[in-house]
């Protein structure tokens, strides 16, 4: 190695780089796209991998569809937040908000500043609550109710998201409990709202194209079913890390 340990590389493109005899032994890599990548001879163990895992092929095995059938062993329920139908849509938010109850409930036992903690990086749990407002925000009120700018001030998108004009990005912030999760009421309702009256028509639908700058960008269109099964899913994944973390917070009491 030669004066690159412990190097930070941050929004950098090395898509086509090639690397032979590196050592990146305690690596961590955040919020990067793999696309298309070829590992042959590497040494891998005691590695964590969480992300969005399609078409990973290992010593020859597609290893995407095993995870995926044991993550549905683990969690019977799981299954649910892939619906193809306007009832099994309302049936997977049903379900959604009685997980979430139990996991609000579980955050309440801890003193509130320890919900604003990170662990390992992560978002907090208020940060959790800010953020799945944003994305039910921008996926169902601006694209499927079609409202140009959906955002409250305290709505929180991903971290590495570029700058938007009128998108809020304050990782900072720091709102009581009640005050993230009046946020997350609204945005929930927004959608309840949605599948209440969703028609196998409109599921099948595409929304309108998009009017002004944010997030979706301006101008882009996309099908009903796409916009809800994001947020089914951001829902999903997110519920899981805040109870990892929880139960890390647990630990600090």
């Amino acid at each position: 190695m030669t004066g690159m340990e412990s190097k930070d590389f941050e929004r950098a493109d090395m898509s086509g780089a090639r690397f032979t005899a590196v050592t990146f032994k305690g690596a961590s890599f955040r919020a990067c796209a793999l696309q298309n990548v070829v590992m042959r001879g590497v040494e891998i163990w005691d590695s964590t991998i969480d992300g969005e895992i399609q078409n990973l092929v290992i010593n020859g095995v597609d290893v995407a569809p095993l995870v995926e059938a044991e993550l549905d062993r683990r969690h019977p329920e799981r299954p649910k937040f892939r619906p193809s139908s306007p009832d099994g849509f309302r049936e997977a938010w049903d379900i959604n908000e009685q997980l979430w109850e139990s996991t609000v409930t579980r955050a309440r036992e801890l003193p509130e500043e320890m919900l604003h903690e990170s662990v390992d990086g992560e978002w907090s749990f208020i940060q959790t609550l800010r953020h799945l407002a944003f994305a039910t925000e921008s996926w169902v009120v601006r694209c499927i109710i079609g409202d140009p700018s959906p955002w409250h001030p305290l709505s929180l998108p991903w971290d590495t998201m570029t700058p938007r004009p009128g998108v809020p990005h304050d990782r900072d912030a720091r709102p009581s409990l009640a005050e993230a999760l009046a946020l997350r009421h609204d945005a929930m309702s927004a959608m309840r709202r949605v599948l209440d009256g969703l028609t196998a028509e409109q599921l099948d639908s595409r929304t309108e194209p998009l009017v002004g700058p944010g997030w979706p960008d301006e101008g882009a269109t996309f099908p009903v079913r796409e916009c809800l099964l994001i947020v089914l899913n951001e829902e999903w994944w997110h519920r899981m890390f805040a109870e990892r973390d929880l139960a890390v917070l647990v630990q600090r009491v």
